[in-house]
């Protein structure tokens, strides 16, 4: 078992200070990621960020070259400082405490500001080009695919609609929505592939002097950057008008030097949203009963509406819209 006393003597040697410093290790709200973190900090203005993860999880030993290579094509993310891959402990420049999800309330013409800037970073990450990624240096998860998709779609069953709103499904409509949602991954799939960051929601956009930092990158993988675009403008834990995530979706649209139909964007955008939003649903169900983060079914009521929303654009998945009304009366 790693000690504080042992986080604090690697910390201080991470961070080049003498072992008689008077050093604080006060640990931060927990994540859903097997993860411990702690904020370090000394003297008068001196932090850090300081994280014990568990390797059993293997994208969290991929976090620190993730970090570098990010910082190296200009996505604003922490510095890491020092890793010990050994004792799984990283330490990381420490961005404060103001995320966009702590903007939540702010009024429309502050928060869509923050959220344009996210944007922008987020397509220098969609637009780097696939064929030029350090393959070599930088490992990551597997890509999205259709057995990724699939796998995401059973946990929603698994984890929310049996294990959250207690719905046992009839054969014949369990067949009929697995084609649906068979046809629905087949679509995300052919549809445009790019480096995506894979927990793309306000919680993991950090804001430091006015700009938009990522964190929490370590599931990042090729797949379809419509799944990132819903992560964050269909986000569970921030409510958005229809009217706003028009404009923050044709902002993005404005953003693409290709020649693209905006119909098709918005159908490409909804379809990929859908697929994000039953993974969340999944997971919130999974964190809150097989984790004991009760926290996360707070957001069940929201996460339900918003792929509710979702499912409204898209007339191919008539079964899933009939199980979601199931889901919300059951809830």
């Amino acid at each position: 078992m790693t000690t504080s006393k042992t986080l604090i003597k690697f910390a201080k040697e991470a961070l080049g200070l003498a072992h008689d410093v008077e050093m604080k290790l006060t640990p931060l709200g927990g994540r859903g990621s097997d993860r411990i973190f702690y904020r370090l900090t000394w003297d008068s203005t001196g932090s850090a960020i300081l994280i014990h993860y568990n390797s059993i999880r293997i994208e969290n030993t991929y976090y620190g070259d993730i970090a570098n290579f990010l910082r190296a094509i200009n996505v604003p993310v922490p510095a890491l400082i020092c890793q010990d891959s050994n004792q799984c402990i990283m330490v990381m420049e420490d961005l404060g405490n103001t995320d966009l999800w702590s903007l939540r309330n702010e009024p429309w013409d502050i928060r869509q500001e923050f959220y344009k800037k996210t944007l922008t970073v987020i397509h220098v990450l969609h637009t780097f080009p696939i064929e030029n990624f350090p393959v070599a240096q930088v490992k990551l998860m597997e890509p999205f695919g259709p057995e990724l998709y699939k796998w995401e779609q059973d946990y929603f069953r698994d984890n929310f609609v049996i294990e959250v709103c207690k719905i046992k499904l009839q054969p014949a409509f369990s067949q009929q929505l697995d084609k649906e949602l068979q046809s629905l991954a087949d679509r995300i799939h052919a549809s445009s592939q790019s480096l995506v960051h894979r927990d793309f929601q306000s919680q993991n956009v950090m804001i430091r002097y006015g700009e938009p930092y990522l964190i929490d990158f370590q599931g990042m993988r090729i797949g379809s950057p419509f799944y990132d675009l819903g992560s964050l403008l269909c986000d569970p834990y921030v409510q958005f008008s229809e009217e706003e995530i028009d404009e923050l979706l044709m902002f993005y649209f404005k953003l693409s030097e290709k020649d693209l139909i905006w119909s098709e964007f918005q159908k490409a955008f909804w379809e990929a949203s859908t697929q994000r939003l039953i993974q969340a649903l999944g997971a919130f169900g999974f964190l809150g009963h097989k984790k004991g983060l009760a926290a996360f079914l707070d957001y069940i009521p929201a996460g339900l509406a918003n792929l509710q929303h979702a499912v409204s654009h898209i007339p191919s998945l008539p079964h899933l819209q009939k199980l979601l009304k199931r889901c919300q009366a059951r809830i």
